[in-house]
């Protein structure tokens, strides 16, 4: 169809007076800046919602991953549970404080948390891996501590399954995620999800979760190793007040307790022993059966007894090996070693450079030598029948009392720490283990030992004194020659002569003192003889006791 050449010219004016128009130029001004917005603002919406979506995600990702921390099967439960044999825990040893451990991991006991004290090889974490055993880890997990925090850190984020938000994505969506910071404020940030999570279970199960710290004790006793346990602790007590988790310390050291019990309010402490001579007796048999297929007499059991004392780890090395009774003697050896090793005397050749490490030296020894003079008392009062009958009674002495002996209070804690001195929650200090007390008993027993101590003693006190006197040292510079020293007196002067020492022969002493203190091995037989003596001696007199016991 064509058009008027009018009605084409008419269109073509519209359409200059349309376009030329101010108010079609806004009209489509407007339209585009609506556009910009719409684009604008649904890209704000989405990428908002969709940032909203990952953090919700992520966090219910984090709380999954916690909760699955605690459901059966926790790590440190399945490993342990892979080096046991299937026949090991028939016949386990009833301990006191298991059945409470028990209670406790199974979630029985609820508003308190516990410290789990007591030697080194006492047998505190194959108890709670008992407990364990028992509810096959639900609802609990352990962990190892460590002295240095972001190693801590790490391994709480291990047990926790938490990622201390590392693996966080949200600056894709312009979300800004938790700052980079200390150690202390990451376990802050894990303790906080951990109540998190423990609230929600709780209201599915009706039972706290129970987080098992390993080796409390590793943690520095300095400003960093407090900020530690104090933010632990703080935890620790909020945690069980509200009934949601329950953390169990596991440590070695005193120290330990002596921190808690400042701020302690929910705190109870589980002491571990060693096994009496009964349960001592009836895991030599067992054990022995089970590696050797073999009857170990009672006779031959109660004399491991004697010589290594209940403790489980010194039980279990002797049972595992043919010569039982030989590996008694080289473990109460490598107590007297250890012992020697760190404490030491040097008597008064000890140089002026290690004064520090003679006063140690000093505090040890004459604390051992407390102890035992302790027990040759006790021996001659009660007499030896009566001790080769009975439980190991090791001497012990209050700490306040400890720490007068060794005239200082600080080193009592190195002690402990080494395993050569033990303080347990009553604050009495002992040694560490029976076998630790034969080497006490066979280091003061050693000819010359007294006159060593006291010669250190003397050494540590002259250097004390050259440190606070001041000398005036006149040099001979002239073989013979004389001084003459002015005295301000009404008596005049003196005349003062140098004369010169004769050189020692330090090779003599050298070859004499190490002959006295050199072990050998014929020194280790008549030791190992004499530790038989002191069993074999009074069998007999044991023996007629019981016949008079009978008639």
């Amino acid at each position: 169809m064509e058009l008027n050449p009018e009605e084409d010219e008419n269109n073509n004016d519209k359409d200059q007076k349309s376009d030329g128009s101010p108010r079609s130029r806004w009209k489509e001004i407007g339209m585009k800046c609506l556009e910009t917005a719409g684009i604008t603002f649904s890209t704000l919406a989405m990428l908002a919602l969709a940032g909203w979506g990952y953090q919700e995600w992520y966090h219910m990702s984090t709380v999954k991953k916690i909760e699955d921390a605690f459901k059966i099967g926790d790590p440190s439960f399945v490993l342990s549970a892979q080096t046991k044999r299937t026949g090991e825990t028939e016949g386990w040893v009833d301990r006191q404080g298991q059945e409470l451990l028990n209670d406790v991991i199974a979630g029985k006991l609820v508003g308190r948390y516990y410290l789990l004290i007591g030697e080194k090889g006492t047998g505190k974490t194959s108890m709670l891996l008992e407990a364990m055993r028992l509810t096959q880890g639900a609802n609990c997990t352990v962990i190892d501590a460590h002295a240095d925090p972001e190693i801590f850190r790490i391994r709480l984020g291990k047990a926790l399954n938490f990622q201390f938000f590392e693996d966080y994505i949200g600056a894709l969506f312009s979300l800004r995620g938790p700052r980079d910071t200390t150690a202390l404020l990451d376990i802050e940030r894990a303790m906080n999800k951990l109540e998190e999570v423990a609230f929600s279970i709780k209201k599915k199960t009706h039972k706290p979760l129970v987080l098992i710290i390993n080796n409390f004790h590793l943690i520095r006793d300095d400003d960093e190793g407090q900020h530690l346990i104090e933010l632990l602790q703080q935890k620790a007590e909020a945690l069980s007040a509200t009934g949601l988790v329950t953390i169990i310390f596991n440590s070695d050291d005193y120290w330990v307790y002596e921190r808690l019990k400042k701020l302690g309010t929910r705190l109870d402490v589980v002491t571990i022993r060693d096994l009496s001579r009964k349960e001592s007796v009836s895991v030599l048999q067992r054990a022995r059966r089970q590696n050797f297929n073999e009857t170990l007499s009672l006779e031959d059991a109660n004399h491991i007894y004697n010589l290594v004392g209940g403790r489980p780890q010194h039980l279990t090395a002797v049972a595992a090996q043919k010569d039982v009774i030989t590996t008694c003697h080289k473990l109460i050896d490598r107590e007297r070693t250890w012992f020697l090793n760190q404490c030491g005397l040097l008597g008064m050749e000890m140089d002026d450079d290690v004064m520090e490490s003679g006063k140690f030296s000093t505090s040890a020894m004459l604390l051992m030598r407390a102890l035992v003079e302790m027990d040759r008392r006790r021996q001659k009062e009660t007499g030896k029948t009566h001790l080769d009958c009975n439980d190991h009674q090791l001497p012990q002495v209050p700490l306040w009392i400890a720490r007068k002996i060794m005239t200082r209070p600080d080193y009592i804690q190195v002690y402990d720490n080494l395993n050569i001195f033990t303080i347990d929650s009553n604050s009495f200090v002992r040694a560490d283990s029976v076998p630790m007390m034969q080497a006490f008993h066979e280091i003061a027993d050693m000819p010359g030992f007294d006159e060593l101590l006291a010669e250190t003693q003397q050494r540590v006190s002259d250097i004390e004194s050259l440190g606070r006197t001041r000398e005036l040292v006149a040099k001979d510079l002239v073989l013979n020659g004389t001084y003459k020293i002015d005295m301000k007196t009404e008596k005049g002067s003196a005349l003062v002569s140098l004369l010169q020492q004769e050189e020692e022969d330090d090779d003599d002493d050298f070859i004499e003192q190490t002959n006295e203190l050199k072990i050998t091995e014929e020194l280790k037989s008549w030791w190992w003889s004499k530790r038989n003596a002191k069993f074999k001696s009074h069998k007999h007199d044991e023996h007629e006791s019981k016949e008079q016991y009978d008639k």
